[in-house]
């Protein structure tokens, strides 16, 4: 991992963690005021309601801190001592100042999970090593055409990532634009569902996960959104719901219905899709985020937002030794998770408040535009095994091998270089006799579904994680844009990723 020179750090600042957030605009920049709001961890609209440019700065501070999770104290890994981190807002074009310090023990960094910024230099560069003392100013500018969505930021230090974000590292980041100027998106109640588990013991402190949960890839048995246990959103009569969900598990998958409201879908991880598509359920893996609106035209009453059992491959049965050649294994425990979940879990309450006009659904969102035929198609293979004894931050992986192509992560090899401006077509293969779902994600630029299994996709839709089913074959269709340089793709359940299951791309202009 390549370590900054001393020139590319500053000096620590004093400011203390009650500081929480601060947005700080140029003085030749267009003001715009960035309010706090403590209680609900969000920027206040005023930020967003300015329409020109402007430089939008930010501190952020990871430390550890005490946080209150339901009934209990929990001793995490917070930004700004608060689960999630603060809500960072910016438009397109503006120029984002995040000065970081990092007030753990241990080395961390930053990623900008979804954005189109540079992969290198002070932007989204996960080969940063941020030392336990120091501070770095991250700065990037959004492409002025960069798409209306939600986003979030988490670390990515190899090898320590799952560690980190299953301690509590995690923000949203919202990039405003044309899709929030829509009239009915415009006019529904927004409220975002950052979706986090968590496995805290009796004296407030998260376990270190054995090798089992490290194969399986750790889940916890206590699951918040917005960092509470079943919190309370309300929705009037008459009225409209969109709903921003992010899911920043560190492995847990989430398939989400809404009792007696079906859910219809305007955007997905990278912007709006072209016209609403209206869903029973949803299925999120880790990394991915839909946006929904729901209508309110239920008798008024109480809902329930569910987590329905879903099995996301044969390592979920592991721990009954029921998968073959492997009932040593019975009895090794694991954190409770949806591996083994049977019944329905609440994850929120939508709770109808007062009554307005009928508001109607949008008939046209946004276009999404079709990608010409690619100039490239490469496969790529997903695939776990018996062999090697990888080693992350928690210990050993029982010997497992997590593998792209037949390879284990190496930083110093290029796995994959793409020319910019051309469109490549992927063939991403999940095989092998101990496949299991991997959510694929690739940096820097999105890319659109184009089958499974060759059964085409029901809509076109930008996406910068896709998941991959045991045993399954999807296409994606990518456009490398803008920006020369290295970075990586790789499995989002972040056990798998620290235990090697990634790859470095180099993208050259």
């Amino acid at each position: 991992m390549r370590r900054l020179n001393r020139r590319q750090f500053l000096t620590l600042t004093t400011s203390s963690a009650a500081t929480l957030l601060l947005a700080r605009c140029a003085e030749s920049q267009p003001q715009a005021q960035a309010n706090f709001n403590a209680e609900s961890s969000t920027l206040s609209r005023e930020l967003s309601n300015v329409r020109s440019p402007r430089i939008v700065k930010f501190d952020l501070e990871a430390q550890p801190s005490s946080v209150t999770l339901g009934d209990r104290t929990a001793n995490l890994f917070t930004y700004n001592g608060q689960v999630p981190g603060p809500q960072l807002e910016a438009r397109p074009g503006d120029a984002v100042r995040i000065r970081f310090t990092n007030r753990l023990s241990e080395p961390t960094n930053l990623h900008y999970h979804g954005l189109h910024i540079p992969p290198t230099g002070t932007a989204d560069n996960v080969y940063l090593n941020i030392g336990s003392g120091q501070t770095f100013d991250y700065e990037f500018t959004l492409p002025t055409d960069h798409p209306a969505g939600t986003f979030f930021y988490h670390p990515h230090f190899h090898g320590r990532v799952a560690d980190q974000v299953f301690r509590g590292l995690g923000g949203i980041f919202v990039v405003r634009g044309d899709l929030d100027e829509i009239p009915e998106v415009k006019a529904a109640q927004e409220e975002f569902v950052f979706l986090k588990d968590f496995e805290i013991d009796p004296n407030g402190q998260v376990p270190n996960p054995n090798p089992m949960q490290i194969m399986q890839g750790r889940e916890g048995s206590l699951v918040t959104v917005n960092g509470k246990e079943n919190p309370i959103f309300s929705l009037q009569t008459g009225g409209l719901l969109r709903l921003r969900m992010i899911n920043a598990s560190t492995s847990r998958f989430y398939r989400l219905a809404l009792e007696n409201h079906p859910l219809h879908l305007i955007a997905t991880d990278a912007g709006a899709i072209a016209a609403p598509v209206e869903l029973q359920e949803i299925l999120l893996s880790p990394g991915e985020r839909a946006e929904v609106l729901v209508q309110g035209n239920q008798p008024a009453g109480e809902y329930r937002l569910l987590n329905l059992p879903y099995d996301r491959g044969m390592m979920g049965m592991m721990g009954q030794g029921s998968m073959r050649g492997m009932g040593s294994m019975r009895g090794m425990g694991r954190m409770s998770g949806n591996a083994s979940q049977t019944t329905p879990q609440v994850l929120a309450t939508i709770q109808y408040s007062g009554s307005t006009a009928p508001l109607p659904l949008p008939q046209q969102l946004l276009p999404v535009a079709e990608l010409p035929q690619p100039a490239t198609s490469r496969r790529i293979e997903l695939s776990m095994g018996m062999g090697g004894m990888g080693m992350g931050r928690s210990g050993m992986g029982m010997g497992m091998a997590f593998l792209l192509d037949g390879k284990s992560y190496d930083h110093d090899r290029v796995d994959a270089t793409v020319q910019l401006d051309t469109v490549e077509e992927w063939e991403i293969v999940n095989t092998g006799p101990m496949a299991m779902d991997h959510p694929f994600h690739l940096h820097i630029n999105s890319f659109q579904v184009i089958s499974r299994n060759g059964q085409p996709e029901p809509y076109v839709a930008w996406k910068d994680t896709v998941l991959v089913r045991a045993n399954e074959t999807v296409r994606i269709r990518v456009p490398f844009r803008n920006y020369a340089g290295k970075t990586v793709y790789h499995c989002h359940i972040f056990d798998h990723e620290d235990q090697g299951m990634m790859a470095t791309i180099a993208m050259q202009a």
